[in-house]
C-alpha cells in the first residue's frame, strides 16, 4: 500500500473517531470521514495490544492492508477511514477476514456499488 494512502498523524487519527462515522461486525469497527483532501481515500489500522503480541498485531495490520489495497478501485474516494481490529479477526484465514473486511466497509456505506452488466460488456 502506498505511503500517500496511510493514515499517519495522531490529528488524524482524532478528528476521524471525534467526527467521524462508526459501524462494526464481530472481527473490525470502521470509523470513517469525509475529507475532500485525500485522493482517492487514507487507510489507518489500529491493532491493540488486546488482540496479540507484536508479531500478531503487525501480521494483522499487513493483511488488512493487502486486502484494502486489492479492493482499492471499490472503495469511495476521498475518505478516511481507519479499521481496528478485534480479538476474533486473529483466528480468521486470509479469505474469510476479506469477506469481513468487505462486509463493515459495505455496511458502512464505503464500497462502490458495482454493476455486473458493465463488467461482463467489459469481458
Amino acid at each position: 500500500m502506498h505511503r500517500k494512502l496511510r493514515l499517519r498523524n495522531r490529528e488524524d487519527f482524532s478528528r476521524i473517531y471525534r467526527g467521524g462515522k462508526s459501524f462494526a461486525n464481530g472481527q473490525f469497527v470502521v470509523y470513517w470521514s469525509k475529507q475532500p483532501s485525500a485522493e482517492p481515500f487514507r487507510l489507518g489500522v489500529s491493532a491493540s495490544k488486546k488482540i496479540g503480541n507484536a508479531v500478531v498485531r503487525n501480521r494483522m495490520r499487513r493483511m488488512i492492508k493487502e486486502i484494502v489495497r486489492h479492493q482499492a478501485n471499490r472503495i469511495v474516494p476521498r475518505t478516511d477511514f481507519i479499521l481496528i481490529v478485534r480479538k476474533p479477526a486473529t483466528l480468521m484465514k486470509m479469505k474469510d477476514m476479506e469477506k469481513s473486511v468487505l462486509h463493515v466497509l459495505k455496511k458502512a456505506g464505503l464500497l462502490k456499488s458495482t454493476s455486473f452488466s458493465k463488467e461482463k460488456q467489459a469481458d
